[in-house]
């Protein structure tokens, strides 16, 4: 196992400083963009909540059409019949026949009834469907305007960080070469575990990002000789004066 020394240590500590700061600009960057991104995919979703309404009640006027067209036909084969009854009953030459047609006018007049009922139950529907169609294609306008919107106010503001945002990856990658790989992995896990992404912070008045760090610890942390964490956090805490050289050998 190779033995890191001090030199090595601080160069480690200038290396992660310089990777904090230029992943800090990114940060800043992105955040020009603020929410339009996902403001973009929360209209889109519910684009799609509406599209897919619209076919589904679509589908129930259909099923309604049908309901009433079902409804009509009952209706005049119901009627036929009864005129033939009708017809017939004056022909029968007994009671039970009389009795039999009788019956079956009733049966008829029944089927009239429901289907009738369904056909006025429907008519309370279809313009409750075509309601809920209007609200629904009017709120999808309104939506596709303000995804047209959102969508230009985002390529403008991509459009303005998108060469400072490129010049940037490319010095994180050059300032990623010079961190040990043990150091990077723990680097990369902190930024994605913190809120802030502040994975190295500097330590100020015997304190790093709000917490207090013991004395001894503030002893070690200076004499820049080994990695130390937060005992709270995790963050890297580093020297102010070497942060502060350290970033302003990069310059920006």
């Amino acid at each position: 196992m190779a033995i890191v020394t001090e030199t090595s240590i601080g160069e480690q500590l200038r290396a992660l400083i310089r990777l904090q700061h230029i992943d800090n600009r990114i940060d800043q960057v992105k955040k020009l963009r603020g929410d339009l991104p996902e403001e973009i995919r929360d209209l889109e979703d519910e684009k799609i909540g509406l599209e897919t309404r619209i076919d589904n009640i679509k589908h129930e006027q259909k099923e309604v059409a049908d309901g009433r067209k079902r409804a009509d036909r009952d209706i005049k084969e119901a009627e036929a019949l009864i005129k033939k009854y009708d017809e017939q009953q004056l022909q029968v030459r007994n009671n039970r026949e009389y009795d039999a047609l009788t019956k079956e006018i009733e049966a008829q007049k029944q089927r009239i009834a429901d289907a009738t009922r369904h056909t006025e139950e429907t008519e309370g529907a279809a313009e409750q469907q075509e309601a809920a169609i209007a609200e629904a294609r009017n709120r999808l306008s309104e939506l596709e305007d303000l995804v047209k919107n959102k969508r230009t106010e985002l390529e403008e503001v991509l459009g303005e960080t998108k060469q400072e945002q490129t010049e940037l990856e490319e010095l994180r990658h050059e300032a990623e070469s010079h961190v040990d790989k043990r150091y990077l992995r723990a680097y990369s896990r902190l930024r994605q575990r913190l809120r802030d992404g502040r994975a190295v912070v500097m330590l100020h008045r015997g304190a790093a990002a709000g917490f207090a760090v013991p004395p001894q610890r503030q002893v070690e942390i200076r004499q820049r000789n080994r990695i130390v964490a937060c005992e709270h956090t995790g963050r890297i805490i580093v020297d102010q004066e070497l942060y502060e050289a350290t970033i302003k050998e990069l310059g920006f």
